[in-house]
């Protein structure tokens, strides 16, 4: 159970990530999870807010960053709006996590 446990957090990580490339706020975030991967908002935040522990300098910058640019969160927010008004079916595989390959290496030996 706690491997699971474990694994699930790890998943709303990431997508937290994907959230932050798109320079989503943690509610927009929280938004964009609930609707197209299913995850509660409360998962979100606690999650969000433990990430902001763990990287203070990180989520400092980045908050003045969103707050430095507002044409480009301005614009994120957009691509942001569009994106959840995708229909279910376009937006499917944003539903469904599947965790990217990791590559530890050459193996070309």
């Amino acid at each position: 159970m706690a491997e699971s446990s474990a694994s699930y957090i790890h998943m709303v990580q990431h997508l937290i990530e994907e959230c932050i490339v798109f320079n989503m706020s943690m509610e927009e975030c929280m938004e964009a999870l609930s609707k197209h991967a299913n995850i509660k908002p409360v998962i979100t935040s606690t999650v969000w807010k433990e990430l902001e522990k763990e990287n203070k300098g990180f989520f400092d910058a980045y908050a003045k960053s969103r707050n430095r640019n507002p044409n480009e969160a301005s614009w994120c927010s957009q691509l942001h709006k569009k994106f959840m008004q995708l229909s279910p079916s376009e937006s499917s595989s944003s539903s469904s996590y599947s965790p990217s390959p990791s590559y530890e290496g050459d193996t070309d030996d």
